[in-house]
């Protein structure tokens, strides 16, 4: 009896063991992309009024783990008993990923173009406008999030495939999970930025005091950059998956440094979107009239 407790336990040890090593693999090799990932859903979770930023993180979190719970278990039927879909879908959730960040930057361009919009709005429009724009960020960010969750449960699947299944499962779930904790963590972080510089300046210290001034002057600074910033992971995140998924494109820019390369990829395959999901939309549209 006591023989097969401690046997059990030298099981549970080895099992262990072999998760650690594998989950060092996996995390190296999903951190380009959890980085990534990093900037596209802070950029997608700020911006919001100051007393909304958190409930909506909330929302957008909930929404994350959901993704990886709906994601997780069809990754690994999948790579069980058709791995050859895998790659087709990393490479439609990279041509969503690339004409959202084509779209960003075509929409910063038409802001430039036009300073000053209509500003007669009553209070009443204009509050539920905010409303509408809140619930449309908040699906948009869990979508985005459910596209670059796909990316790193197949990456980090592809690092243990030649593991037993029960160390995949522990292994994958494990990273998608810390995915969302840390990603969403370090956001929470930045938008409460103000209220650490605030708790600073009420310190008898003039360090304490100077560092509080530099987090509520940088927190634009920071909101801003995000956004920049998000928009520039998207292009490289779905030119990624293009540039080493399709052997023609990876040819194609050979010539190219790989950050460069997947850029370019990704700038050129959301210019090709763009106005075919455009014209989708528009047909969607009028058939619901």
């Amino acid at each position: 009896m006591a023989a097969g407790f401690f046997a059990v336990l030298d099981d549970i040890s080895v099992l262990m063991d072999d998760v650690l090593t594998i989950s060092k693999v996996a995390t190296k090799k999903t951190s380009g992309i959890l980085g990534d990932d990093l900037a596209v859903n802070a950029e997608k979770a700020t911006g919001f009024i100051s007393s909304r930023e958190l409930p909506i993180l909330w929302k957008i979190s909930l929404g994350s783990l959901l993704n990886k719970a709906i994601i997780l278990p069809i990754t690994f039927l999948l790579s069980y008993f058709a791995p050859q879909l895998i790659t087709y879908i990393l490479l439609a959730g990279g041509g969503y990923l690339a004409y959202e960040g084509v779209e960003k930057v075509i929409h910063y361009g038409q802001k430039l173009l036009s300073k000053n919009g209509n500003s007669h709005n009553s209070s009443h429009e204009a509050e539920d406008k905010a409303t509408l724009s809140e619930e449309e960020k908040v699906k948009s960010a869990i979508f985005v999030d459910f596209i670059l969750s796909i990316e790193i449960v197949i990456i980090a699947l592809s690092t243990v495939t030649e593991a037993p299944l029960l160390n995949q499962i522990i292994v994958v779930s494990g990273v998608a999970l810390l995915a969302t904790i840390g990603v969403y963590g370090i956001v929470a972080l930045i938008v409460r930025m103000d209220d650490f510089g605030m708790v600073l300046l009420e310190r008898d210290n003039n360090v304490a005091k100077t560092a509080g001034k530099l987090l509520i002057q940088g927190l634009p600074i920071v909101i801003k950059s995000l956004s920049v910033v998000g928009t520039i992971a998207l292009l490289l995140v779905s030119g990624g998956i293009f540039h080493h998924n399709l052997d023609f494109i990876h040819h194609f820019f050979e010539w190219a440094p790989s950050m460069l390369g997947d850029l370019l990829s990704g700038i050129i395959a959301g210019l090709i979107l763009f106005p075919v999901i455009g014209l989708f939309g528009k047909v969607k549209a009028m058939l619901v009239k």
